[in-house]
């Protein structure tokens, strides 16, 4: 994951230093012994302001406001001396740390007794006292991926009474399904976040999707050319049952091909226009209420929820912890718990838990066993990837707010079985049954999802100002058939990882 100084010099250009002006910081925290770079420092322009190191430990920062003698980047990660940069005098596209010396403190002394379940049972007391439940407005980056690998895509040609639809061309259609497909998805908003409610708000600022619209037309491709064979072959009048195995549906007549608008029928024209002017408009909302739900669900997720499925604070007797380690975030100690589970528990990991007021500034966490598994009748799913970190800022409240979170899920889907589609037709003599297609499909597809979120500023907000913000969200994502690093100028984002920065279209 960590990549070598060498690299880092290639890689990263720091550029925008002007006195009195906004600037930009690329730079690469980097360990001063290993030279290899370190994933998810904080860095901060104030409390619970700033941004996080990406997993090469590389970050992008935009500075908006005129810099001074005054304004320092204050950088920390665990067991690393702290370092404070004037950033008047900010050059560095490499920063290095220095690995910190543990020696006991006096906290450490005094609390050295406490056996792993009295400090969950102190994590566990001191967690309304540790982290807001208010009306908030944050400022957020947040970036999903997604990878699909079609593993497997075999299938077995039994028969087909219509010429056209014969092994050869089942053969190119399938061709043109991809094999692998990514799509990428960034946004920067404002979330409104009002943690009693399950109602949030959103102000879309600026998104963009990376992907490749060929492999959607591979797709379109397959779908026309098989409608244009079935409507030259089929009767419009006929209707369809499809079986595989002991499972059947039928589709009734006429519902497989649709009429075609007159487009010289003005009324009907406009009648068009509007309702793709409607599509437009709920697309739009759409795609900013999706990315809403999404956020949400992941702060649903969070350890300190009720019901959360990280349940090893709030059902802490389902696990087994043992004391690791301690280390220091700046100058705070850190205990260094692992667990894993006891009983009817998913997951296993770390926790960093600061000695002195018990909070939980880092999580750790992936799955035992797999989340979902479904077997039946050839067709199957399985998750069996679900991990995650989770990283919390002390602010100026005294309280911590999360500021980093990554979750990644995995899937496979697999269907092995006979598939058959036949043609019948109740309006012609004789014979009903007019034409059938027969398969033995074993296709699998592996999914891997991942989201990250960054909280660059999160300010306590009154119920008037929730209430008085209205959602406009007309706002759609850029289309970028590669990496635009210059898409994000002037912006605070998280840097992007290697993969996205190689991300392009084929041509």
């Amino acid at each position: 994951m960590n990549k070598r100084l060498g690299y880092s010099l290639v890689m990263l250009l720091f550029f925008g230093y002007s006195y009195g002006q906004s600037q930009t910081i690329h730079a690469t925290l980097t360990d001063t012994i290993t030279q290899e770079g370190i994933p998810y420092a904080s860095v901060l322009l104030s409390a619970n302001k700033g941004v996080i190191s990406n997993g090469d430990g590389q970050f992008t920062l935009h500075i908006k406001k005129t810099i001074t003698e005054k304004d320092s980047l204050f950088i920390s990660y665990m067991g690393y001396e702290s370092k404070a940069i004037p950033l008047l005098h900010f050059k560095d596209s490499i920063i290095f740390l220095n690995q910190k010396a543990i020696a006991l403190n006096s906290v450490m002394i005094s609390n050295k007794h406490y056996t792993p379940e009295e400090i969950m049972d102190k994590v566990n007391e001191n967690l309304s006292k540790n982290y807001p439940k208010t009306l908030t407005k944050k400022r957020i980056f947040f970036r999903q991926s997604n990878q699909q690998d079609m593993s497997k895509m075999n299938y077995t040609f039994v028969k087909s009474s219509i010429d056209a639809l014969n092994k050869n061309l089942l053969d190119s259609l399938l061709q043109s399904i991809p094999k692998k497909d990514a799509h990428y998805t960034e946004i920067l908003c404002d979330l409104y976040v009002n943690s009693e409610l399950p109602k949030q708000k959103i102000n879309l600022i600026k998104a963009c999707e990376l992907y490749d619209k060929d492999n959607e037309i591979g797709i379109d491709y397959m779908e026309k050319k098989f409608k244009k064979i079935i409507k030259e072959n089929v009767k419009t009048n006929s209707y369809f049952k499809i079986k595989s195995g002991l499972f059947g549906t039928k589709i009734e007549e006429g519902k497989l091909f649709k009429s075609e608008k007159d487009t010289t029928d003005a009324e009907a024209l406009k009648k068009a226009l509007e309702a793709k002017k409607k599509r437009e408009l709920a697309r739009k909302t759409n795609f900013a209420k999706y990315k809403m739900k999404r956020m949400t669900k992941l702060f649903d997720e969070l350890f300190f929820v009720k019901d959360s499925k990280l349940n090893f604070v709030l059902k802490s007797s389902r696990y087994d912890f043992t004391l690791e380690d301690f280390t220091y975030v700046g100058e705070d100690p850190v205990y260094i718990l692992n667990f894993e589970p006891k009983w009817r528990a998913d997951y296993k990991g770390k926790l960093y838990i600061n000695a002195d007021d018990f909070a939980l500034v880092r999580v750790d966490y992936s799955n035992v066993k797999p989340i979902k598994s479904i077997s039946i009748l050839g067709i199957s799913y399985k998750e069996h990837i679900d991990k995650g970190k989770l990283f919390f800022n002390k602010g100026e409240d005294e309280k911590y707010h999360l500021s980093y979170l990554e979750k990644e899920t995995g899937g496979i889907s697999g269907i092995r079985r006979p598939l058959k589609i036949i043609e019948k037709n109740k309006h012609v003599k004789g014979r009903r049954k007019q034409n059938e297609l027969s398969l033995k499909l074993d296709f699998s597809i592996t999914n891997l999802n991942k989201s990250e979120l960054v909280i660059f500023d999160s300010e306590d907000i009154t119920a008037t100002s929730f209430d008085a913000f209205k959602e406009k969200n007309e706002l759609l994502p850029t289309y970028l058939p590669a990496y635009d690093a210059d898409f994000w100028k002037g912006h605070t984002i998280m840097a992007p990882n290697d993969a996205i920065k190689a991300f392009t279209v084929k041509k």
